[in-house]
This record gives structure tokens, sequence and C-alpha cells, in this order.
């Protein structure tokens, strides 16, 4: 399986298009973006706040649907979330209630608030709580509420140096992560932590939030595991308290521990195969996450990995079936439940156990990205954009597999994914909002939370004045609220949130017994693992045959849904004919619903629903003519997003109220690029890439490249097309003329927004 093995790589070439710099963008090819303050007035043409109820949880709690795939509304309607992260807690007041009033314009219907409720600085107590937050939440829930927009919550994040006060043994310093699971200090502050955050009544709102069903979900904790390389950094004296419940468990299995030994072939008396084992005590210690990905060396050494897994998969759902317990029947929540949202050190072999360990709980849920590890380097590039930096512009449009919805779904448990974004600054994220909104609806996820909303509206000025490099300043990595991201977001909030684009049959359903996760085999399908470069995939050329153990062309998240089964009674695998759907001599790949195709080679995706049609990515390269059920679009732009959706319920053929949503590129004014060859990693797991080195930043306004096009609905009621601004406000009524049993009209250079009625 192709991600089993993570393997050392020589230098290599990755073979990224070479585009050379960015055309910049001036007065002569784009146009400003620099909209005013939003009022909110009533005149606005286009505003999503209808979707919404008028408050948040106002039919009562969101609960899990009958067959438990799916969320529904208090009163069973389908709950479908547009969603957002959201920075809201270090607001004022007004601020609060601005962002939550916009983001319900743009058709969001759910925040996720990503915070950590402890005190981590040095000499506060490890039970100790960070009252403001718990504050400013409590006034961001009283602004979602009245937006009609409902609240997830994430209270913990352990990726921080534990301070000395807290008194953990080993003094760990860089090394929380994983210790949750099995501390019971770390776990009665949690328990501490919760009850001060969810029983504290909202003086707003005048219910605590385990009251609250404006607050749909609670999540256990970001991206924690013990799965994943972080476990590694435990400091000894942490290993050695894991190592004393493994040890525990193993006599509980084996009767003592020298059986346990005697099972993995190791001598008694002798060493252990860990530096820390200490067979003299009864004591073994969990290896070292390494040895979970390799191959087992011996028999033996297989029946140590074996018990090694199946202790951590354990301990890890029991630490969340008892907050679960403690959650729901000690404080009260009265809310869905989500253990967190990570992967593993090696997700063909180890995945399943985690996701296993989430189904204590009621949800599953992942955070994914688009954009390789490539896509931009720099000194700082966990957090910030500096000049000099290096990226690749490429989008995903040519490597699907890398798109942050292709994720197996467990039977019984919805899944949500909790963070993604287009990574800026990449230049391609037009796509972003309509490829996820068309998946996303294909494959039935529940909801998708773009990360993260740092600023009040849109984010019109990014850069930092504290953060210089070569005389400009530099920008903040994680903010969404850019003009090709959130401004992309009505279109396709419509989409998702009336089911526009239908959810496709089951194409994988793949029973997997504990005895399958417990011996790491790998799945049949991958999730969006891509290791490598994602544009030359084996799976994506012609010719490609599955392996010995039936592998599954990850192709089959573009054609449906993909689900599973963990700890089922037998092993089985149900899987389509994808073939029908799949034609890799052309690079399409249709999904069986009949409604998305996507081309890879072309790097093109279209949308051919009733009510929603459009395409994205390199028109001209495509050819520049696409022709749809009732749209047909003639453009020559080198890359844009143009599509129409129907607003009224009535198909695009029949609607009186439509509109048609542009995007191309943005960037600040002044940002500038050249062409460069640079290279990722170290020592011979090095590669080499050709892209782009950031010249310099740019400052406001944004500037967005013009659009140009001819567009033809087949809807004979339209009389009337309104340009609108950024805010959804008229600017200009465009020509419409008339053809082909419906209308035509050139789009405007400055189009973002369209309202067209009759």
């Amino acid at each position: 399986m192709r991600s089993l093995c993570l393997g050392v790589f020589a230098l290599v070439l990755v073979l990224v298009p070479a585009e050379g710099a960015e055309t910049p963008l001036d007065e002569s090819n784009s146009w400003a973006f620099a909209p005013p303050p939003d009022r909110f007035r009533d005149d606005a043409l286009l505003d999503l706040r209808f979707l919404n109820e008028t408050q948040s949880g106002e039919k009562g709690f969101v609960r899990l649907s009958k067959d438990g795939n799916d969320l529904v509304l208090g009163d069973g309607r389908p709950a479908r979330f547009w969603a957002v992260g959201s920075d809201a807690v270090t607001f004022t007041p007004e601020q609060m209630d601005a962002q939550s009033r916009w983001l319900a314009k743009l058709g969001v219907n759910l925040v996720r608030l990503h915070v950590t409720v402890c005190v981590p600085k040095e000499g506060s107590a490890i039970d100790a709580v960070n009252d403001e937050l718990i504050a400013a939440v409590h006034r961001v829930i009283r602004a979602c509420k009245d937006n009609g927009i409902y609240v997830l919550i994430s209270p913990f994040y352990p990726h921080f140096d534990a301070p000395t006060s807290w008194g953990l043994e080993g003094d760990p310093k860089g090394a929380l992560e994983g210790m949750i699971f099995y501390h019971p200090g770390l776990q009665a502050a949690y328990r501490a932590w919760t009850r001060a955050f969810y029983t504290r009544v909202n003086p707003h709102t005048g219910l605590a939030i385990k009251d609250d069903p404006t607050v749909a979900v609670l999540q256990v904790l970001n991206e924690d595991s013990l799965f994943f390389w972080t476990t590694q950094g435990l400091p000894k004296e942490q290993r050695v308290i894991l190592g004393g419940q493994f040890s525990a468990w193993l006599a509980e299995k084996y009767g003592n521990v020298a059986a346990a030994r005697a099972a993995w072939g190791e001598k008694t008396p002798g060493q252990g195969r860990d530096p820390l084992d200490d067979p003299e005590h009864d004591r073994v210690v969990v290896v070292q996450t390494w040895e979970l990905t390799q191959d087992a060396r011996d028999a033996g050494h297989a029946t140590r990995l074996r018990d090694t897994v199946e202790f951590l998969a354990r301990r890890q759902r029991r630490f969340y079936e008892e907050m679960g317990h403690y959650l729901r029947m000690e404080l009260g929540c009265h809310q869905l439940l989500n253990a967190s949202n990570w992967r593993t050190a090696n997700d063909a072999r180890l995945k399943g156990l985690e996701r296993w360990s989430y189904h204590a709980l009621d949800i599953d849920a992942e955070n994914e990205y688009v954009g390789s590890d490539y896509q931009h380097k720099g000194p700082n590039d966990g957090y910030r954009i500096d000049a000099g930096d290096y990226l690749v512009n490429e989008g995903v449009l040519g490597k699907p597999f890398e798109l942050s919805v292709n994720f197996r779904q467990e039977e019984g448990h919805p899944f949500i994914v909790t963070e993604t974004s287009w990574k800026n600054p990449e230049r391609y994220q037009a796509e972003g909002a309509f490829l996820t909104a068309a998946y996303q609806s294909l494959n039935g996820l529940d909801a998708v939370c773009w990360f993260s909303v740092q600023t009040p509206w849109y984010e019109l000025d990014p850069r930092k004045p504290f953060w210089r490099v070569g005389g400009w300043q530099s920008t903040h990595k994680w903010n969404c609220a850019w003009p090709m991201q959130m401004g992309m977001f009505p279109a396709n909030a419509l989409i998702y949130r009336k089911g526009l684009i239908a959810e496709g049959k089951v194409v994988v359903l793949e029973n997997r017994t504990m005895e399958d996760l417990l011996d790491r085999k790998a799945p049949v399908i991958d999730d969006n693992e891509v290791y490598g470069d994602a544009r030359q995939q084996a799976e994506l050329a012609p010719g490609w045959k599955p392996s010995d153990h039936g592998e599954v062309n990850r192709a089959a998240y573009l054609v449906g849904p993909v689900r599973s089964h963990l700890g089922a009674a037998a092993s089985r695998a149900e899987v389509a004919d994808l073939a029908t759907w799949r034609d890799p001599g052309a690079g399409v790949i249709r999904s069986n619903t009949g409604e998305l195709s996507w081309n890879y080679r072309k790097r093109l995706a279209t949308m051919n629903a009733p009510a929603a049609q459009g395409v994205c990515g390199f028109l001209e390269e495509a050819g520049g003519h696409f022709a749809l059920q009732d749209l047909t679009i003639d453009s020559s732009l080198p890359y844009a997003t143009i599509q129409a959706v129907a607003m009224d319920g009535e198909s695009l053929a029949r609607s009186g109220r439509i509109l048609l949503q542009v995007g191309t590129e943005a960037r600040l004014s002044g940002w500038r690029t050249e062409a460069a060859k640079f290279t990722v990693g170290k020592g011979s797991s090095a590669y080499a890439v050709e892209g782009e080195k950031i010249i310099a930043i740019g400052g406001p306004p944004w500037r967005v490249a013009n659009a140009q096009g001819k567009i033809v609905l087949r809807n004979s009621r339209l009389t009337k097309a309104v340009l609108l601004d950024p805010n959804g406000y008229a600017i200009r009524e465009i020509p419409l003329t008339r053809e082909n049993s419906g209308v035509a009209l050139d789009l405007p250079p400055d189009s973002l927004y369209l309202l067209l009625t009759p």
C-alpha cells in the first residue's frame, strides 16, 4: 500500500510547472477590492441571513439523525453547516456583533471557537481557568445566537509548554501532547476547566453553555493523539508513567509482565528492547512512535507492537468515554460530542485505531488543509508570510487526492472537517469554496470549518507592523478572510445548505475487524493522505492496477461517498465499479450523480445540476467554451471560477432570482515574485522545487484580476442584471440581450456578484 512506508527519498526535482513570476496586478488588469464597512442596510440585494433561524437553537439542540450518519436541528430538519473558525473572542462586543452579522450574510451558520481555557502561564495553578476568555466566549455566543449561527467549542489545545508550577513529572517543555490521555492530574485539571467553562451562567443569555442549544458541539480537544509523532517527545518521566499503565494492562492480559515479555520473545531475566524497560521491576514502556509505523522485525516484535497499539487505542478510547460521561452525566451538557480531529504518524497503519477511539463519542472530525509541503517555505512559514519566502502556486485542480473533503466516513457517526483552507499565499483560491461545496455535498460531510476568520470583516490590510523583513511588512498566514476565499462563500453556501448538489450513492463500504486494526492492516482505500508530489500519484495514470489486497483507487472520493465500519464482526469490502465514472486516459473523474466532473489534466472542474452550474479552473487552457445544461460560458481568463445558482428553489431554467458569482485572483497592490528554485527538507529527504520567490508583499488595496467572458443563461424569464459590490449592494445595471431562448451578458471587469431577475 502506498502509505505504509514514508520512506527516505533521495534528492529529486518535483516537476511543478514553472509558470515564472506572477503577472503583477495593477490598474491596467484588475480592480480594487476595498469595500466600505458594511452597515447591513435593508437595500442589500445579496444577504443570506434569511437562511438562518431567527435565533440559533430556537427549536432545541442539534442532534443525530436516526441512522446516526447526519446532524439534524431540534425540530428534526437536516442540519447542513457552512462553517468557519473565528477569533472573535479577541474582539470588542461591537466587533463580535458585526462579524456574526457579516458571517450570516455570507451564508455561515456554524462558528468554531478554538480556544484554550486553562492558564498556561508560569505560576498558574494547573486547574486555573482564564476568566476573561470565558467571558469573551459568552459574549460571542450571544452574537452568534442573535444571527442564527450555531457554535462548536474546542476548549483545549495542548500545543504549549506546561508551566513548571503545574508540577508535572519531567517538567515537560514542548511535550505536553499525549499526556492528557493517561495522566490523572492533567485529567483532573481538564474536569475542573470544563466544569468552570460549561456550568458558569452566561450573563448575556441567562444560560450556562451546557444548557444553551446555540452551542451544537463540544470537542474534547484539538489535535492530539497517542499515535502521532509528538508522543516521541514525552520526557522519560512521562514515558515511565505511561509505561506503568502499559505494564499493568499487560499483567491483566498475560498474568504478569514476564509472560508478556516471553510472548514477545524477550529473555527473562534480560534487558528490554527499550532503554526504559525495567524487567526486574516488571516494567516495560510503550515503544517510540516510529516503531509503530514500521514492519515488525520478527514474530515476537510483531506481538509487542500489536500489544502496544491495542493498549494505546483502548487507553485513548477510555479517556474519551470517561470525559464523555463526565460532560454528559456529571456536568449535564446536552451538546453532541466530538473527541478530537487529528491524524497519526502513519495513517494507513494507525488511523483506523485513532478513529475507533473517537467512536466512544458522537462525531468524527479531522483537520486538513489544501497546500503541499512545498507550497510555501520560509523561516517563519508556520504562521506568517515574509518577503524572501518561496511559494508554488498550483491550487488543487491538478491533484484531486489533496482535496480536503476526501474522507472515509464511519457508519453511525457524522463527520466534520474542523479546519481547512487553501493555505495563504496560494494564488488560486477562488476554486476553494466551489470544490468544497460540490464534494462536501457529494460525499455527505456534515460541516467544513474554514480556518480562520481572524478579523471582524474582510482583512483589507493583512500586514503586521511589528513584522518587517527587507523593508516590507509581513502578513499572517492563517486568516481566511481574504477576497477569493470568503468572497466565494455566498453561491457555495447556498449550494451546500440548500442541497443543490445531490449526495452520491456509496461507492465503497469497508468493514474492518478489530483484528485488522490491531494488526495495523491498511484499509482498501486511504483518506486524503498524499506523500510526495500529489500530481504524480500512480492512481491518476492510465494502466494503474490495484495491489493484491484489493486496493481501491482514490478516485472513488470524487465519484461518491466512501464509508467504513470499524470493529465489524467480519472483514469485507463492497466496492462499486469505478470504471463507469473514471477515464484515466482523459484525466476525468465524474460523480455517480452525473452532476460533477473533474479533469485533473486540464485542471478544470464543472458543476452541472438543475439549480447550480459553473466551472472553475484554468479556463483558457481548457478551451474557453463550456456548455452546461442551462449555462454557457465563453471566457479566455487564465484562471477563474464562474457559477450560477438559483436562489428561490427553482431550477436555473425557471428561476426568478439567480446569483452569478465570479472569482479570479487577488493580490495586494505591489505584490511581486520572481521565478526561483528552492530545496525543501534536509539531508537525504531533501528535494528541489521550481516555483517563485516573494520579492515584495505590497499593501492595500487588494487587486482582483479583471473578469472577462460572455454568459448565456437559458431562462426566458430574466430581464434585468445588476452588478453588486462585495457587500451585496447594487452598483449598476448590466445590459442583457436575448439569445437562445434565454439571455446573454458580457461580464464587467469588476464582476464578483451579479443578480439576475425578471
